[in-house]
């Protein structure tokens, strides 16, 4: 007997299922107001499911051991009073309709049953009822229900042993089904909930993308009065938000600044303290300043009440227009390359100096070099030389600088175009992990103004 019970109660624990994924389940679940279309539709449902459990019972010596109880209980829990109450009449209508000793108590019961589903709907907030509760009050329904056969029908000595057979097989089977509904209807509100934090997550990584993208330049020709060099830079935000950064302004009519970052750790933090980053370097640069004073200064603001133990790797150099000559310092950051007009490819050497943000009274260091016209300075973040295809290889520094070794005689824009399209066609496809950030600096000097 319990196994067929079960087998029956598994067909509405399906249609069940089914049901909890539509747009007016959802509704319920928040008690939202439903429509009157909507409760008699519902009402139907679980009438029907009630119906079935009846249906689908076992006679035993004139009474139905069944699950009739568990469509209205159901129907009230979700729905309300109303929507129980209707549910739990048409199963009761239909149970009395059939006739048998136990045909009043069992119709009566389950009208009750409706209704007593939508008394913890009134109790309960927006959450659903927990599971263990839900099997203790099915449980403790159903013995009610066996309860009120004992106390109507007559003679008791018939009623008796058809008690004895049939109370612990529905008891049972009505308290696993409800048990299995509220699983399921508790599975999909975390569900929702998990959803929900990720729509804000994905909302605050899109504010971290417009923070990243507002604040770094973005129109080229940057500097169309200049002809003496020509500047190009790219940002392509990598799904999970980083913190790289880029930027360069004129200290004077004959020095230009330029630097490039990429703060630690990722989403709207790592914006927020690429913004401060960025800021600071403007506020700092000046040209009475040699470029590792400015990070030393820039170092010590950031390092000032950093309790979120963030820093940021920055190179930062200081272009002479008229001679060509570069002064940089580098505070941890991925060493620049130097093309040369003949196509020969220079890594900058190493200077000593630390990430910005690490420690206070950090010291940097200077280096000088001479860029002659055609040459160009290219710098990166470790999102191009770490970028990972589908096979786990990493981009590296020697595709790099082959890349780059094609690269001479030709505009800062297609220098540019040309390095970060090798970079996608080697990824081919594969989500970037971290932003990808290219600044090409192409010097021209006098050449072109004496033409």
């Amino acid at each position: 007997m319990l196994i067929n019970l079960i087998k029956n109660m598994a067909v509405i624990m399906v249609l069940a299922y089914v049901m909890t994924r539509t747009r007016v389940y959802s509704a319920m679940m928040n008690k939202q107001k439903m429509s009157l279309g909507q409760q008699v539709c519902l009402i139907l449902v679980f009438g029907t499911f009630s119906i079935y459990g009846t249906l689908s019972g076992i006679d035993i010596m004139g009474a139905i051991a069944n699950i009739r109880d568990l469509g209205p209980i159901i129907a009230g829990i979700i729905g309300g009073p109303l929507v129980g109450f209707g549910a739990g009449l048409i199963g009761g209508i239909h149970r009395y309709s059939m006739g048998g000793i136990t045909a009043l108590p069992c119709s009566v019961s389950t009208i009750l049953a409706g209704l007593a589903g939508g008394v913890f709907y009134c109790l309960r907030k927006n959450s659903f009822i927990n599971i263990k509760s839900a099997v203790i009050f099915v449980a403790l329904f159903e013995a009610f229900h066996m309860g009120l056969n004992l106390a109507v029908v007559r003679p008791f000595s018939v009623i008796y042993p058809i008690i004895v057979n049939v109370s612990l097989p529905m008891i049972c089977t009505n308290a696993m089904g409800m048990g299995i509904f509220a699983f399921i209807s508790n599975n999909l509100v975390r569900e929702k909930e998990t959803q929900r934090q990720k729509d804000l997550i994905e909302g605050e990584l899109t504010v971290a993308r417009e923070i990243q993208m507002s604040i770094v330049p973005k129109l080229f020709p940057a500097f169309p009065g200049r002809p003496e060099f020509d500047l190009y830079a790219v940002l392509e935000p990598a799904r999970e938000v980083g913190g790289d950064l880029y930027d360069y302004f004129l200290l004077d009519d004959d020095h230009l600044c330029f630097t490039i970052g990429d703060v630690s750790g990722k989403g709207v933090p790592a914006s927020l303290f690429m913004a401060v980053t960025k800021t600071l370097i403007k506020a700092k640069a000046d040209i009475k300043l040699q470029p590792d004073e400015i990070l030393y200064a820039v170092n010590n603001e950031l390092c000032e009440d950093n309790d979120s133990g963030m820093f940021v790797t920055e190179f930062l150099g200081i272009l002479t227009i008229s001679s060509g000559e570069i002064v940089y310092s580098n505070g941890g950051h991925n060493r620049p390359y130097l093309l040369r007009q003949d196509g020969l490819v220079e890594m900058l050497p190493r200077l000593p100096g630390m990430a910005l943000g690490v420690m206070e009274e950090n010291p940097y260091t200077c280096a000088r070099l001479v860029l002659n016209a055609g040459d160009s300075l290219i710098m990166y973040t470790d999102g191009v030389t770490e970028a990972m295809n589908e096979a786990g290889e990493l981009f590296g520094e020697a595709r790099l600088e082959k890349v780059f070794s094609g690269l001479a005689g030709k505009s800062a824009r297609e220098q540019m175009n040309e390095a970060l399209q090798s970079v996608y066609q080697f990824v081919n496809g594969a989500i970037p992990s971290d932003d990808i950030t290219m600044v090409v600096l192409l010097y021209f000097g006098n050449q072109i103004t004496q033409e």
